[in-house]
């Protein structure tokens, strides 16, 4: 009897993870949308919101299978939010079924950014969140409207990823009374494109005048949080050979506050969600959780100690100044002399030069 009295103390504060299927009456609709709070979550710190969207006709409860993000969340401690769109009634063509949509149909008065905003406000006043550390990314169309919430909500969003998903145009966001994109702060942005995407709103090369190319959004991003002209590239491992696509990577560094733009091209990749379908080299979900959760609505978290380690540890290595054995400084050396090498992570090299 008392083993047993035993358990039955001790269960109720085991912790669960929850699902929860929560609505919010907004623009005279009953909105919804679904969060996930990790076991580890006890309302003792404030941890951070990462939202999730859908693409055009999807829900978000199949977004959430999809992605997987609930099983970063159970390690990494965030809150993930998945909205579901609304019915585009006005945009359907006659006889045909209304999709769900984030960017209905122009001309429109909806705007589903105010919706994410209430959404935060809403979550903020039940759970305890740090507020500069508000996260988002999307697929297909739920990508374009991540980087909405990055131009009309940078109040509140700290930084965003896109997966098959590209950025509306000036003239695009115009006819949807928009205005241009002004984000507030410098933000940090990772893509997923696909080279071989066929979908009109995510073509790597763009689909004017409505949406930009994968090239003209780096451009963009990367004038706007005055990074390096200049991207550092490298090749992801082609760890999944029968994927029949490759991934690159790109990184443009050194931005205003830290922070960075990082692209992740799939070559021979389509309108997929790498890790779940599609190129399985990377994890879309995992990366995009490693990269966003570096910045907060400043800028990197910790920007100044953690870009002094970066240059430390990823600058290429060069002399910046010669001495001889005297301590003279040395601008032209002569043959079998002994020279110091003063190296621009700090260290010394002693060698003689010789002929």
């Amino acid at each position: 009897m008392k083993k047993i009295f035993l358990i039955l103390i001790l269960i109720p504060f085991i912790s669960l993870s929850q699902v929860i299927n929560k609505s919010l009456y907004y623009d005279g609709l009953n909105r919804e949308y679904i969060i996930y709070v990790p076991a580890n979550y006890d309302g003792s710190i404030n941890v951070p919101l990462f939202f999730s969207f859908h693409g055009g006709s999807g829900y978000a409860s199949d977004h959430m299978q999809m992605t997987n993000i609930n099983t970063i969340s159970d390690t990494a401690g965030f809150i993930a939010v998945y909205p579901q769109g609304a019915l585009d009634i006005n945009g359907a063509e006659p006889g045909n079924t209304p999709s769900t949509s984030w960017l209905h149909k122009a001309p429109t008065t909806h705007n589903d950014v105010n919706f994410i905003s209430s959404i935060i406000d809403t979550l903020s006043n039940e759970y305890t969140i740090d507020l500069d550390r508000i996260y988002a990314c999307g697929y297909s169309e739920g990508g374009i409207f991540s980087y909405e919430l990055a131009c009309r909500l940078s109040n509140k969003i700290a930084a965003i990823g896109s997966v098959s998903g590209s950025m509306l145009t000036e003239s695009f966001r115009t006819d949807y009374g928009f205005g241009n994109c002004s984000p507030a702060h410098p933000t940090a942005i990772i893509l997923i494109p696909g080279t071989n995407d066929g979908s009109y709103h995510s073509l790597y090369s763009g689909f004017q005048p409505y949406y930009l190319s994968a090239n003209e959004i780096t451009n963009f991003w990367t004038s706007v949080n005055n990074t390096d002209l200049n991207p550092i590239s490298s090749n992801v491992n082609n760890t999944n050979t029968n994927d029949g696509s490759t991934v690159e990577k790109y990184e443009w560094k050194n931005g205003d506050n830290c922070v960075s733009i990082t692209e992740l091209k799939v070559v021979g990749g389509g309108h997929d969600w790498p890790g779940s379908f599609g190129n399985m080299d990377i994890n879309a979900s995992g990366e995009i959780w490693k990269f966003v959760s570096r910045f907060n609505i400043n800028g990197m978290i910790n920007c100044n100690t953690n870009q002094l380690q970066e240059n430390i540890f990823t600058k290429k290595k060069e002399i910046i100044k010669t001495f001889d054995q005297l301590g003279r400084f040395v601008k032209k050396e002569q043959e079998n002399h002994l020279y110091f090498y003063i190296y621009n992570d700090g260290s010394v090299e002693k060698r003689i030069n010789l002929k």
